[in-house]
């Protein structure tokens, strides 16, 4: 799950444990961390009908690629403090563009752009199956959080 040679296989243990079992609100959307190391998270969310919209076909709320936007970014900054698991991170701002709905698994990939003394910025790609089996692009984002070291 990590490179051990710069991040702590014990931090993202739990992390991820956190988030996939003990966290109420992403632990209620089934969050799977899929992979975690310095400064890049990939999550994801499965595709539950309860997290669509009523649309015919149902497609996934947008609210649930925002979580993942808001979420991945925050985690990646996480992974920057010299101890993941002591400081915080809080979300300043957010900003999501959304490309095309989504109709299957959501996966998040965040990357660090900048960690800096209290502020950090991550962009995050989110990117969803299609019917036919492809991975499409469905949102990006960028946000901001305040850094306590």
């Amino acid at each position: 799950m990590t490179d051990e040679a710069s991040f702590p296989e014990d931090a993202a243990q739990i992390v991820q444990t956190y988030i996939e079992n003990e966290h109420g609100y992403l632990s209620w959307l089934n969050t799977q961390v899929d992979a975690m190391e310095r400064g890049r998270v990939v999550m994801a969310i499965p595709y539950d009908e309860k997290l669509t919209n009523t649309v015919t076909p149902p497609t996934m709320h947008g609210g649930i690629a925002a979580t993942l936007i808001d979420t991945a970014g925050g985690i990646a900054q996480r992974t920057m403090l010299d101890d993941p698991l002591e400081g915080g991170v809080a979300t300043v701002n957010l900003n999501v563009n959304y490309l095309q709905r989504a109709s299957g698994d959501l996966q998040a990939t965040a990357e660090v752009v900048r960690s800096g003394g209290s502020i950090g910025v991550s962009t995050v790609t989110v990117e969803s199956t299609t019917p036919e089996g492809e991975t499409d692009a469905v949102a990006t984002g960028q946000a901001a959080y305040r850094l306590f070291r």
